[in-house]
């Protein structure tokens, strides 16, 4: 079983806690219907982990802004950038997208069109086709996505996997094993119709109706499909490394 650990970068809505647990207890819970189990490191409180023995991270997401370039948010950069060079398998979201796009060279802030919330589809490109961690899911394929700020510049080298008109980086490779994504695998319906309704005046603000993006949420099980995964990836090459030591 692979060393898998949760780097939580910040806390829900006190509702969605109470009715379908933090950001780490979503992806804890898929993972738990595959058979795997991960550990959790808060981030914001806790002394920055040794890489030694960690086979896979997952970096949440956040309503802290990437921008604001809070001291535990700027003291993970450093760390995330040792764990790439020690090849660590990397699967971030939301905040952990735009943290490891920043941390690796390339810049995240608030996007011009503004929010991006509800159910919305995203489109893998030619290299998404063809990625290990994407490449099976459908060249369409519905997310669950609120954010409002983005990666505007992906860094050197890093490879586009999926965009939608919205935005163009909604899924990221930065290496052989390293991927984030815009949106939330770990979201279901009820936690994304949640969400909508928290953000019912920012919405009108800038001309959607919430009610309507409430309607529109589905299931998004491709989607959902990436943390689980992701693990299975880990778990496979480690036991390919096993094998041969």
């Amino acid at each position: 079983m692979p060393r898998l650990l949760i780097v939580k970068t910040g806390d829900s809505f006190p509702e969605v806690i109470e009715h379908h647990g933090d950001f780490e207890a979503l992806f804890q819970r898929t993972l738990a219907h595959a058979g795997f189990e991960a550990e959790v490191f808060d981030a914001r409180h806790e002394p920055l982990p040794e890489l030694s023995g960690i086979d896979g991270l997952y970096i949440t997401g956040s309503h802290a802004m990437v921008s604001d370039a809070e001291p535990w948010s700027e003291a993970l950069k450093p760390w995330l950038l040792a764990a790439r060079e020690r090849n660590v398998a990397m699967f971030g979201v939301c905040y952990g997208h735009q943290l490891m796009a920043a941390a690796f060279g390339g810049v995240s802030d608030y996007h011009p069109a503004g929010r991006e919330s509800g159910t919305h589809e995203v489109t893998l490109t030619e290299s998404g086709h063809e990625d290990p961690l994407l490449g099976t899911l459908p060249a369409h394929f519905p997310v669950q996505l609120t954010h409002a700020q983005s990666v505007l510049e992906a860094p050197s080298g890093a490879v586009v996997l999926a965009r939608n008109a919205h935005d163009a980086n909604q899924a990221l490779r930065y290496g052989p094993r390293q991927w984030s994504v815009q949106f939330h695998p770990e979201f279901t319906p009820e936690v994304m119709r949640a969400y909508l309704a928290r953000q019912v005046d920012k919405l009108r603000d800038q001309g959607e109706d919430a009610n309507a993006l409430m309607r529109g949420v589905t299931a998004t099980p491709e989607a959902s499909s990436l943390l689980v995964r992701f693990a299975r990836t880990v778990a496979k090459r480690e036991g390919a490394v096993a094998e041969t030591n």
